[in-house]
């Protein structure tokens, strides 16, 4: 915002202004657009602002102390980052972005350390969802949904690798983004140590799995896990899972949508539990 205070102000420049100042009063809002803001401090001050930001985008090779200063945020707010060419952020906008472009998330975030004592406070059995790394935000959205409609207390996702979270995820999930919890942490491996020392037995849903679905007891404390559809679940969460299941297909495509695989897997368990 520019604001000018003058004593006398003539439309003649030939005239003499007697008295003219200046007062620069910066808002970062000026610098958005819709989840977009750019700019070394309009986007500083996004964080500072506790903001929910899902990525910030750093120019290749930015240097200087106010760079310094940003990036220093980012990694104490433990924000995702990547490097990118100036033609990558300009594609996000015409404006003077400096060499930042962040994403400000559509929805807030919680921690699942939090989530689960307030289930067992409120005498619940959790019923918890990690999504690894699934890529398309239409499918986020799909489970959300299905996810919202089964009772899940929470899903959880990884910091980094996974879709990010916009409106058009929101809109997919019929809102559902904003009445479920949902977690994002650095470190999967973590979180699934903390669910299993707190009595939840966590399940990959794997075509690698021996039985059935519908063969498990599902109406304990769980959290079942659903790869992406290219890799599947990581390895390192895998093999520390308490048990996998699989489901059963007949035809000759022997892989499923994964969010069609999740809504099986979740109406199961509301199956059993009724």
């Amino acid at each position: 915002m520019l604001t000018i205070h003058s004593s006398q102000l003539t439309a003649h420049s030939s005239l003499p202004i007697r008295k003219l100042s200046l007062s620069l009063h910066f808002n970062f809002h000026t610098m958005a657009t819709e989840n977009i803001i750019y700019g070394l401090r309009p986007v500083m001050e996004a964080i500072e602002s506790d903001k929910t930001i899902d990525k910030v985008l750093l120019q290749r090779g930015l240097q200087g102390e106010l760079f310094k200063e940003l990036f220093y945020q980012v990694r104490q707010h433990k924000i995702p980052f990547q490097y990118v060419p100036a033609e990558k952020l300009n594609k996000f906008t015409r404006g003077n972005h400096q060499g930042v472009v962040a994403f400000i998330s559509a929805i807030e975030y919680q921690s699942i350390f939090d989530i689960v004592p307030k289930i067992y406070e409120e005498g619940r059995v959790p019923f918890l969802l990690i999504l690894d790394k699934i890529t398309d935000v239409r499918n986020i959205g799909a489970i959300a949904r299905s996810a919202e409609c089964a009772g899940v207390d929470a899903i959880i996702l990884p910091l980094k690798g996974g879709a990010q979270l916009n409106e058009d995820a929101v809109k997919s999930s019929a809102g559902a983004l904003h009445k479920i919890p949902i977690c994002r942490h650095s470190n999967l491996v973590e979180v699934i140590d903390f669910l299993k020392g707190s009595g939840i037995e966590v399940i990959a849903v794997t075509e690698k799995a021996s039985h059935f679905h519908y063969q498990k007891d599902l109406t304990g404390p769980i959290c079942l896990i659903m790869g992406n559809e290219y890799e599947g679940i990581a390895w390192d969460y895998q093999r520390i899972c308490n048990d996998a299941i699989n489901i059963p297909m007949v035809g000759t495509i022997k892989s499923l949508n994964v969010s069609v695989a999740t809504g099986i897997v979740l109406f199961e368990t509301v199956k059993q539990r009724l």
